[in-house]
């Protein structure tokens, strides 16, 4: 059980410490397929997500942009899911924050200010983020994710202000508890095709034949 000190603790030893008020979740060992509906609707914050609305067929990520496997999916996978069914119109992909520690929820928060409601910015920056997973997560957290967000237009400032926004990380912690506490979601990456979960680092060839099945129903 992490307490509220140690959590403190831990914020300070990181160089995040501007960040408060982010409970760790409690992790659900039960995990089902929740309806389509469910999945489909945002809380908090709005979905950032690419490929028609309307589309037949939805694909919903949850991720940690601490998560190793998370990495791996947007480098090895994602590219091929976006260019055989995203940008052919087929499908629409949301991406959905799941911060697994204070590092991932930090991530996140500058991802969101960032993009601000341009999704194709969000993609870029989540993208970037993973590629460098290794050098803000291990190294240099706040030097190198102030780095990254000026080199995306924000002044210093604006980094500062925007890991020690409140209202912003407490939705972030909100979306995080509904999908774990309705939708079921305990580890990263969690996918929902049509509302079927689908858990962990999954092949382009599955994800096909999940997609093709769904697209012909």
């Amino acid at each position: 059980m992490i307490t509220r000190r140690a959590f403190t603790a831990a914020l300070s030893l990181t160089g995040l410490g501007l960040i408060a008020g982010f409970s760790p979740l409690r992790l659900i060992s039960e995990a089902m397929a929740q309806g389509a509906a469910d999945v489909a609707k945002p809380q908090s914050l709005p979905d950032m997500g690419l490929g028609p609305a309307n589309a037949s067929v939805t694909i919903t990520e949850y991720a940690s942009m601490t998560c190793p496997h998370c990495a791996a999916f947007t480098e090895n996978v994602f590219p091929k899911i976006k260019s055989e069914f995203i940008d052919t119109g087929k499908i629409r992909f949301v991406f959905r924050e799941f911060p697994l520690d204070i590092k991932a929820a930090a991530g996140s928060m500058l991802a969101r200010c960032i993009a601000k409601d341009d999704a194709g910015k969000y993609f870029a920056v989540i993208d970037l983020l993973f590629k460098q997973q290794n050098e803000w997560v291990i190294k240099n957290t706040t030097e190198t994710l102030t780095r990254i967000g000026k080199q995306a237009g924000l002044t210093q400032q604006a980094v500062e202000d925007c890991l020690k926004d409140q209202a912003l990380l407490d939705k972030i912690a909100a979306d995080q508890k509904f999908a774990a506490d309705v939708l079921k979601v305990n580890s990263t990456p969690t996918f929902f095709i049509n509302g079927e979960m689908l858990k962990g680092e999954t092949s382009f060839e599955e994800f096909s034949k999940r997609i093709n099945a769904q697209l012909k129903s």
